[in-house]
């Protein structure tokens, strides 16, 4: 559910010497990745719904150390580069945490720690508890387990995307056109589906977690009830939670700073 990028283009944004990008073959589907830095702790970003790494986590990118942190961070297959094929929702949270274990195997990491927003944090929640020997430390924020009603109303209010203002859909149209619509209708639907099922998620998974995890939460964020926060940390061993009294569903953006250096210390603990 990552509604809010950056307009700025990413070739102002991001200068060669800071990050490069990549295509690597995962599981047959073309994957398409960029990396920066050069530090001893590989960190993989996992971004939210339709998002790719250079929209999800720009203020990463430009704040977290580079010669702490190796950051690596993908497009999931169907989003962002990584098309075509453009995405197929079914089973898309487990697919999407097999693909990224593959992508990490691929480039060498048999140990990394993971940083997920929205859809990109349930995704980190499966990788870490069906790959407890390859995920080290866990920070996920903006993410649920469970899908509830309240979650439901939260997203009816931005299916309709002739709805939305134009700062909010101006990137998405940049990135995938005209399909931009279908794309984010077929994921609702999916969403709905889900709810429909019973709405659980991951729930089952949490047990198996072991990483330490760092669950994030913002008390103004429209895209997540607030219950999830203590769900995860109820379920999760070892796992501690930090809340944003102001941040919304995008804190990492507005709050890029004391975003950075919370996941920074957690993940140098």
């Amino acid at each position: 559910m990552a509604l809010v990028l950056r307009k700025t283009l990413i070739s102002q944004m991001f200068p060669v010497r800071f990050i490069s990008s990549h295509y690597t073959k995962v599981g047959g589907s073309r994957i398409h990745y960029v990396r920066s830095g050069t530090g001893t702790e590989p960190v993989l970003l996992l971004p939210g719904a339709l998002g790719s790494a250079l929209s999800d986590f720009s203020p990463q990118f430009e704040g977290i150390s580079k010669d702490k942190f190796t950051l690596i961070g993908w497009d999931p297959p169907g989003y962002g580069k990584s098309r075509p094929p453009d995405r197929n929702f079914e089973d898309f949270f487990s697919n999407d945490a097999n693909s990224a274990q593959g992508l990490m195997s691929e480039l060498g990491y048999r140990q990394f720690s993971a940083v997920g927003w929205s859809d990109g944090g349930i995704t980190g929640l499966i990788l870490a508890a069906r790959f407890p020997k390859s995920v080290k430390r866990l920070v996920v924020f903006g993410c649920n387990a469970y899908i509830s009603e309240e979650d439901i109303n939260m997203i009816n209010q931005v299916a309709d995307v002739s709805k939305w203002s134009e700062r909010m859909s101006e990137p998405m149209y940049a990135m995938y056109g005209e399909s931009f619509p279908t794309l984010w209708s077929a994921w609702c639907n999916e969403y709905k589906n889900i709810y429909n099922k019973g709405g659980d998620i991951c729930s089952s998974d949490l047990k198996n977690i072991s990483a330490p995890t760092l669950v994030i939460h913002g008390n103004k964020d429209v895209m997540v009830a607030e219950e999830h926060l203590e769900h995860l940390t109820s379920n999760i061993q070892n796992s501690r939670s930090f809340v944003f009294e102001n941040g919304k569903h995008n804190l990492h953006f507005k709050y890029q700073k004391e975003f950075n250096s919370i996941v920074e210390s957690f993940l140098t603990e």
